[in-house]
């Protein structure tokens, strides 16, 4: 009688989680609401309420900054940050690993280090890899981070090996990571209107966001952020590598600006589903920030009702529509820094 009882039990509340049910909860009824238009058509109309004759300058640190292009609108926001990197010795870890010279697979390594050649400095007098080894080796003290990324990347067994990729981050300055999203005005050959890049100084890490006021001023959030990025740069972003660069290189090209924005990138939702995949329901952002830190946002605006909220604020006049956008912008790419440093010390 307990187990039925258990099981009918397990039922209703498993029932209740539907919003086609007799009773659905409220969990259920809250979730229903935020897959609705409606829903949105309401939120919108409510931050047009709230923000009703303010600017973005009553509830953020932001200010207009000049660039070769013209004036644009910098928001700024500084959050203390425990970011730490220790040393793994990774150069030692990447003599090591044999399958980074041509023609040596996983069985191939073995066999080599069953024999003795437990290094690649170890191959330099071996008949048949001596040469590739020593070019590697001589080659290596002199190679730009960018350079190593691309040697791991791009090595055929580099999927079986991607934890030497997080790994590797060890061999440049925190300073160099630009963590970076963008908010669009859709998927392709349409303006960017918000462009986030965090860096790490010190003990804080700092969010420059740039907001396209109008579409007049598209370059100049461009040049700003451009502004931030040299040649050591890299980037660390979520899904950045199939959207966010290909997008600002195509925008570039519309806007004539000449940029090399082909850096070393980290884009950490490959290592998320490598790293975490079984562990949570998806590995969406918001999922990884809610299930591994805890973070639960509150009022956010999903990705496909940003246009339009986008072009009310335009129509209106009324800073309410993108306040969230810009909050959503600016929580995504502080995430990131969290994100890469537990994958560097779950890899470690």
């Amino acid at each position: 009688m307990n187990e039925d009882y258990n099981f009918e039990e397990y039922l209703r509340k498993a029932l209740s989680n539907s919003i086609s049910s007799q009773n659905p909860s409220e969990n259920a009824k809250n979730k229903a609401r935020k897959l609705s238009p409606s829903y949105y058509e309401d939120l919108k109309e409510k931050l047009i309420d709230k923000y009703q004759n303010k600017s973005l300058n009553d509830v953020m640190d932001c200010k207009a900054v000049s660039t070769s292009f013209g004036e644009v609108l910098k928001i700024t926001k500084k959050e203390k940050i425990d970011f730490k990197i220790e040393n793994n010795n990774f150069k030692q870890q990447m003599n090591t690993n044999l399958k980074l010279l041509p023609k040596i697979g996983l069985k191939t390594e073995e066999n080599l280090k069953n024999k003795g050649y437990s290094t690649i400095e170890s191959l330099r007098n071996h008949d048949r890899y001596g040469d590739s080894a020593s070019k590697l080796i001589e080659k290596m003290d002199e190679m730009s981070y960018c350079e190593i990324i691309d040697l791991l990347d791009n090595n055929k067994y580099s999927r079986k090996c991607r934890d030497n990729i997080l790994k590797s981050i060890s061999l440049t300055d925190t300073e160099n990571f630009k963590f970076m999203d963008i908010e669009t005005k859709g998927l392709s050959n349409v303006p960017i209107i918000l462009i986030g890049i965090a860096e790490i100084k010190g003990k804080n890490i700092i969010a420059s966001q740039y907001f396209l006021r109008d579409y007049t001023e598209e370059a100049n959030i461009i040049d700003a952020y451009l502004s931030h990025l040299d040649e050591d740069s890299v980037h660390v972003t979520f899904n950045g590598k199939t959207f966010d660069v290909p997008f600002i290189k195509n925008r570039c090209v519309y806007n004539r600006i000449d940029a090399d924005l082909d850096l070393a990138h980290l884009d950490l939702m490959y290592f998320a589903k490598s790293l975490w995949g079984e562990k949570l329901p998806n590995c969406q952002l918001q999922t990884i920030e809610k299930e591994l830190f805890g973070i639960k946002r509150v009022g956010d605006v999903p990705g496909q009702y940003i246009p339009g909220y986008y072009d009310t604020y335009l129509q209106e006049d009324n800073i309410g529509p993108v306040v969230p956008i810009i909050e959503h912008n600016a929580q995504d790419i502080i995430s990131l820094a969290s994100f890469l440093e537990k994958m560097y010390r779950d890899v470690n």
